[in-house]
């Protein structure tokens, strides 16, 4: 027998066997046959099964027991938190296709950013990332605009936090340029990054906002020999704050924060 802690509420842990003994492939049940995959009795069962159909989440016909819509409710907000990349992979796909490149969406976690969804190149030769890779915030365009965009006292404690390296001869070399940089992208909305983590490759990014809260950053990576800085902020930035309108607009139902064309 399982071993459990003294705060462990058995009648929980059945309630939710009762639950999962639904399947699609066994949608509705009698009283016997979740007693039997719940390892209860068949009084049990029912008083369990009765329960539930009181507080909504199953309906009978006075001998099967299903599922009500109301069940959804138990993991809805877990979805709710977990839809940002979902809502985001239409956006990316068509911001890949158009700009040739490979289009990702990063969140801030911790002093790293993290990538969460990512659409390749079309081109045969592109950048290779996956859903999962951390770098350190501060040396990519994806962190600089997250980090611009916390409120003083947590960008504060990450200063105090952070500890720079060199990754290239380009990588920036002090706190107080690194204030500089994350200053200015504060200011026009967005983040540049050019050859600081990899020699050859130029990263873009602009956040996506939920109300006033960046929830996310949308990059393009770029080889440094395809794109130029100025063409870069002509023709690439404003679509970028395009995509990150769109997916804010998706992901919150309302009109994304601080969404502008670049200037």
């Amino acid at each position: 027998m399982d071993e459990h802690p003294a705060y462990f509420v058995k009648s929980v842990e059945k309630t939710f066997d009762v639950l999962r003994a639904f399947s699609p492939d066994t949608p509705r049940l009698t009283v016997s046959q979740i007693a039997a995959q719940a390892d209860l009795t068949r009084a049990s069962a029912r008083r369990f099964l009765l329960t539930l159909v009181d507080l909504g989440y199953l309906r009978t016909d006075g001998t099967h027991f299903e599922l009500t819509a109301r069940t959804l409710e138990i993991g809805s907000t877990f979805i709710a938190g977990q839809s940002l990349p979902g809502v985001a992979e239409l956006h990316l796909k068509s911001l890949a296709s158009e700009l040739g490149e490979t289009a990702s969406l990063c969140v801030l976690d911790g002093t790293d950013v993290v990538y969460i969804a990512c659409v390749p190149s079309p081109r045969i030769l592109n950048v290779s990332i996956s859903v999962g890779t951390r770098f350190p915030a501060w040396a990519t365009s994806m962190g600089r605009v997250l980090l611009s965009a916390l409120p003083p006292q947590k960008l504060d404690a990450y200063y105090e936090s952070v500890q720079l390296q060199r990754f290239t001869e380009q990588s920036i070399g002090s706190l107080d340029a690194l204030r500089a940089e994350i200053q200015q992208a504060r200011k026009q909305g967005w983040a540049m990054v050019s050859q600081e983590l990899e020699d050859g490759l130029r990263g873009v990014a602009v956040p996506v906002w939920s109300g006033d809260k960046a929830v996310a950053a949308v990059n393009v990576s770029l080889q440094t020999n395809r794109s130029a800085p100025e063409v870069i902020e002509q023709d690439v930035v404003p679509l970028l704050q395009k995509t990150a309108h769109e997916i804010g607009l998706d992901y919150t139902g309302r009109t994304a924060h601080r969404f502008s064309t670049a200037s």
